[in-house]
C-alpha cells in the first residue's frame, strides 16, 4: 500500500486537496475555481492570465475542444426530444423547425458554452492537471 506522501509524489500532485464540488461550482459561474471572487474571463472565451483576486494563474489551463464537446452532447440530448415532442402535437412545418430551431439552438450554446468552459478549466484546477500543480514537492 502506498504511503499518502508516496502517492502524491507518484502521482506528480502535490499539497492539499482541493474541493472539486466548490470548484466546479464556481468555475460555472465563471469565477476563479480558487477563490470564487475574480472573474475566469477577460472575454467571452479568453480566460485571464491571473486571478485579480487571488492571482491564480490560468495560463496553464488547457480545455482546448473539450467543452464544445459536452455543450454539442447535452443540447442533443435537450434539442432532440424536445424537437420529436413537438412533431408529435404540433405537427409545425418544416420552415418553423428551420427558423425557430436555429435560433435556439445558436442561443443555447452561446448561453451554455462559458459556463462550460470555466468547469473544465475549473475541473483541472481542482485535479492539479495542465500546469495548475504545485510548483514544488511537499517537504518529506
Amino acid at each position: 500500500m502506498l504511503t499518502p506522501a508516496f502517492a502524491a509524489t507518484a502521482s506528480g500532485r502535490h499539497g492539499a486537496p482541493r474541493p472539486l464540488g466548490q470548484a466546479m461550482l464556481r468555475g460555472l459561474r465563471c469565477r476563479c475555481p480558487s477563490c470564487g471572487e475574480g472573474r475566469l474571463f477577460g472575454r467571452y472565451l479568453k480566460p485571464v492570465a491571473s486571478c485579480s483576486a487571488c492571482g491564480e494563474d490560468f495560463t496553464a489551463q488547457s480545455a482546448d475542444d473539450f467543452p464544445p464537446y459536452i455543450v454539442i452532447l447535452l443540447l442533443g440530448h435537450i434539442i432532440v426530444p424536445m424537437g420529436i415532442s413537438i412533431d408529435t402535437h404540433f405537427r409545425p412545418p418544416l420552415w418553423m423547425y428551420a427558423v425557430f430551431g436555429t435560433m435556439l439552438i445558436v442561443a443555447l450554446v452561446l448561453l451554455m458554452l462559458q459556463p462550460v468552459k470555466g468547469g473544465v478549466i475549473a475541473y483541472q484546477w481542482a485535479h492539479r492537471m495542465h500546469g495548475f500543480a504545485d510548483a514544488a514537492p511537499p517537504p518529506a
